[in-house]
């Protein structure tokens, strides 16, 4: 919803533009869906359950803002053109490729602009 989605904006403090996608359309096309098993996973509750611990909070949104807490998330790099230049579904929810990973695409691909 907008209402989340600016709230997780003012909660990260990003300024990249977010694009919604109510009815989840771009979602289903990048291969995304939804799995209670690959997101209730013993090893991701135990690591979850070290925030306390780690003095880290999770994020604060409010029930009614939630809608599907089993979805997979994942990283897409588009050229200009709308080129996919990286695709990488999350095979868990903390399944995500390296930030190194993501600039040497960028640069690879302004190489070759």
């Amino acid at each position: 919803s907008l209402e989340a989605a600016a709230l997780w904006l003012e909660q990260t403090g990003c300024s990249l533009p977010l694009a919604l996608d109510p009815q989840r359309k771009l979602y289903r096309t990048f291969g995304l869906g939804s799995s209670y098993a690959k997101v209730i996973q013993f090893d991701l509750m135990l690591r979850y359950s070290e925030f306390p611990v780690a003095n880290r909070d999770f994020p604060d949104i409010a029930p009614r803002l939630l809608e599907d807490i089993y979805q997979m998330g994942g990283n897409f790099l588009l050229d200009d053109a709308g080129k996919v230049l990286l695709s990488h579904p999350c095979k868990t929810t903390v399944d995500r490729p390296s930030a190194s990973d993501v600039v040497k695409v960028a640069d690879a691909a302004d190489a070759l602009a």
